[in-house]
């Protein structure tokens, strides 16, 4: 993959910080956009929300990575923050794809990395949901949709979209998993709700690795579920949580519990989300984390992270 000229958009949350220093010790060129009047070496400004960017900023890119939006776990979803995650995700994308659309054709970027979520699915019960499955009627299953349907005037003006429908992400300073180290190391861990449904997840290298190979893969557009190989269960997942960290994990956390320690993030956990990576699968990417007790054992250090 040659060195390619990065425009990116929320560089500065957990993971655009993690993929941007990635692809730059790779030799790419990243510019992040930030919302400040002053940016500062290798940033420019923009305001999303008034739809301001500078169209020479976009037709100087090979390539826009789009992962802004406000965070899903930070807060409890009172019905102000559920329209700021919405606005937050549309205003940003609609301002990149609209940008792209009005250049002209041989000033457009080739590809578009369009953060999305697995939440479009909804609950899923015990159906294995691919990129081809229909979306939900949850909360975050109408806001993925709309935040997808937000890109598709890029889509249109011929740039290659790549829906990344991300998973819950497990590392050690993730939403997911920083908030339940402290429990789980106090030998409190515990099961979220009932334990039954189904969780989506992919390891922190996972998702780093998989984005970087779809850059280089300009024969997949669309939606791609970033998630792991190996579903498993929420009570799998508090089982192998409790295996890495040598405590026990024998009771059930209650709904309301969890939105105390998760905020919004809760419901999502509470619900049964059976994403499986199709796209991923065909297209050969190679998982280094596979199984959740291999990536919670990295994730909390108890095993070297595997090389990518």
């Amino acid at each position: 993959m040659n060195d390619m000229r990065i425009l990116m958009a929320g560089a500065s949350g957990f993971l655009g910080t993690r993929l941007a220093d990635r692809l730059a010790g790779a030799g790419h060129e990243i510019t992040r956009l930030v919302r400040h009047a002053h940016p500062g070496p290798g940033e420019a400004s923009w305001e999303p929300s008034q739809g301001q960017l500078d169209p020479a900023l976009v037709a100087g890119s090979d390539v826009v990575i789009n992962l802004a939006g406000a965070n899903i776990g930070d807060k409890r979803w009172s019905p102000s923050y559920r329209s700021v995650l919405r606005s937050s995700r549309v205003d940003s994308t609609g301002t990149l794809a609209h940008t792209i659309k009005n250049l002209p054709a041989g000033d457009r970027p080739r590809t578009m990395l369009q953060s999305s979520g697995v939440g479009r699915y909804g609950d899923t019960g015990d159906t294995p949901a691919t990129e081809e499955a229909p979306a939900g009627k949850t909360f975050l299953a109408d806001l993925c949709r709309v935040w997808e349907a937000a890109a598709r005037p890029a889509e249109d003006a011929g740039t290659r979209v790549v829906l990344l429908r991300t998973a819950p992400v497990v590392d050690a300073e993730s939403g997911l998993i920083k908030p339940l180290l402290l429990p789980f190391r106090l030998g409190a861990g515990a099961k979220l709700g009932a334990g039954r449904q189904w969780m989506a997840w992919m390891a922190l290298a996972d998702w780093l690795g998989a984005a970087e190979f779809l850059l280089g893969r300009d024969d997949i557009a669309g939606p791609v579920n970033m998630v792991s190989e190996v579903q498993c269960t929420n009570a799998e997942f508090t089982k192998a949580f409790a295996r890495a960290l040598n405590r026990p994990a024998l009771l059930a956390v209650p709904g309301f519990a969890l939105d105390l320690a998760l905020g919004g993030l809760a419901e999502e956990l509470q619900i049964s989300e059976r994403a499986v990576p199709a796209v991923l699968q065909r297209a050969g990417f190679q998982w280094a984390y596979p199984d959740i007790e291999g990536a919670l054992r990295a994730a909390i250090g108890h095993e070297a992270t595997a090389p990518r």
